[in-house]
């Protein structure tokens, strides 16, 4: 008890700042989320007109834009869960920080996943003639990829650490010695 009333400003802050980092991550996730919504129902090439069936379906390309559009959403609407939690004190040692690694994790899957989308897309209707068009939109694709993960890189890292490294609230081990 004594810890609780010694501490409530510092709890407000830290749920500030974990509404703040939230809200911020729910944005892009959800933002994510609809762009793999709409890019898997309106495939890359469109349908054809006698089966119905994608264009490219035959294409290996096809296969990885169908399966990086899945890891997208699916990631992204797990992101979006995991960003949607309550925030009680007795969450912010254990619980709040494994879901904000969680959601962060599925949140970099899922920014990488619609990148590899969008670039499969591109090879699919305009360069599979053109080898070399994979370069241009490769590291065109890579750049909000490696942008987003370098900013939030240092959080997910001090989260991990926070929660799974060297703390003062576990017992060490004793390791007999056998010599």
């Amino acid at each position: 008890m004594v810890f609780t009333d010694e501490h409530k400003e510092l709890v407000k802050e830290g749920e500030k700042w974990m509404k703040e980092t939230a809200n911020s991550c729910i944005f892009v996730a959800s933002l994510i989320a609809t762009v793999g919504f709409a890019a898997a129902i309106t495939v890359p090439g469109g349908n054809n007109q006698n089966n119905g069936f994608p264009l490219f379906s035959n294409e290996t390309a096809f296969t990885v834009f169908a399966v990086s559009v899945a890891f997208c959403l699916f990631s992204s609407v797990a992101s979006v869960l995991m960003f949607t939690s309550r925030n009680a004190e007795g969450d912010f040692l254990r619980r709040l920080p494994k879901r904000l690694i969680i959601g962060l994790g599925t949140l970099f899957i899922s920014m990488t996943s619609l990148m590899i989308a969008f670039g499969t897309t591109i090879y699919l209707v305009f360069g599979q003639k053109k080898g070399w068009i994979l370069i241009p939109v490769g590291l065109a694709a890579l750049t909000p990829v490696i942008l987003f993960e370098s900013l939030q890189f240092p959080l997910l890292l001090d989260m991990f650490m926070s929660t799974y490294g060297p703390s003062i609230f576990r017992k060490k081990k004793l390791v007999k010695s056998y010599d």
